[in-house]
């Protein structure tokens, strides 16, 4: 029976490594191609509309209820210790350095990473990329590079628009229903936060666009199966483009503690 779980284990252990491994040179292929080719600036800005445009209202739509959620919540555990003039800069934090980026990358994933793998992965199993190859068409500088680039470039924004929405949310709930004052929410917002905040929460944007395009594609390019090949890679996409966003979001922050 032990000899039995150390070969599952060991067997479970080399197949990720090799699942590792194959994503990694498919990422070095990619960068390669991006910075070694022309890029294709109609597909990618196709991809941002795509990617970024429309998915711009459920961003703010989450970033609002965020932000509302949190102000409530900070009001709740801050009146205990008659700090509730703090709302404001946490609030403000909270948004620009971690809910903000998070909840945009985790929505984007949602609604356009899981297309971006069905969509590839479909014409993997209907031998459309096979094609694309036959007519000597570089398939990551038409399929990927643009989608790599598109969610790189357009997630930083959207996190910009999450966290500016969620902090006016905050600003509602906090003043017009908790009935803080408005001036103190501000005050202490301009008093205790640094530009450094902004940075951090668009570094992580940026990363996790970048990731979250690359799991994507990668997903989309290698799936096999026929139909269900493609509910499977749509599935593990999603599901390991947020695991890998929340463990990158642990490694960024612990990294940019200030």
């Amino acid at each position: 029976m032990i000899k039995n779980i150390v070969n599952d284990l060991g067997s479970r252990t080399v197949k990720l490594c090799n699942d590792f491994g194959r994503f990694g040179v498919f990422a070095i292929d990619v960068f390669a191609v991006m910075f070694s080719t022309k890029l294709k600036m109609k597909k990618v800005l196709e991809q941002i509309i795509y990617i970024g445009i429309k998915s711009l209202s459920i961003v703010i739509l989450v970033g609002c209820a965020v932000g509302a959620v949190l102000a409530t919540q900070s009001y709740i555990g801050l009146e205990r210790f008659s700090g509730t003039q703090f709302i404001g800069p946490i609030v403000f934090i909270s948004m620009v350095r971690e809910f903000g980026p998070i909840f945009a990358a985790i929505m984007v994933i949602g609604r356009a990473g899981s297309a971006i793998t069905a969509e590839i992965g479909t014409m993997r199993i209907t031998e459309q990329i096979d094609a694309l190859q036959t007519l000597c068409i570089n398939t990551h500088q038409y399929l990927v590079v643009p989608r790599v680039v598109a969610g790189t470039i357009i997630l930083p924004l959207l996190s910009l628009f999450c966290s500016v929405f969620g902090i006016i949310a905050g600003y509602i709930v906090s003043v017009y229903l908790l009935g803080i004052n408005g001036e103190v929410y501000q005050e202490t917002i301009r008093t205790h936060t640094e530009l450094f905040d902004i940075v951090n929460g668009l570094i992580k944007a940026v990363v996790f666009g970048l990731l979250f395009s690359l799991i994507s594609t990668y997903k989309g390019y290698i799936t096999r199966g026929g139909a269900k090949g493609v509910g499977i890679a749509t599935t593990q996409s999603v599901v390991f483009a947020n695991v890998t966003i929340v463990v990158t979001d642990w490694i960024l922050g612990s990294l940019m503690l200030k």
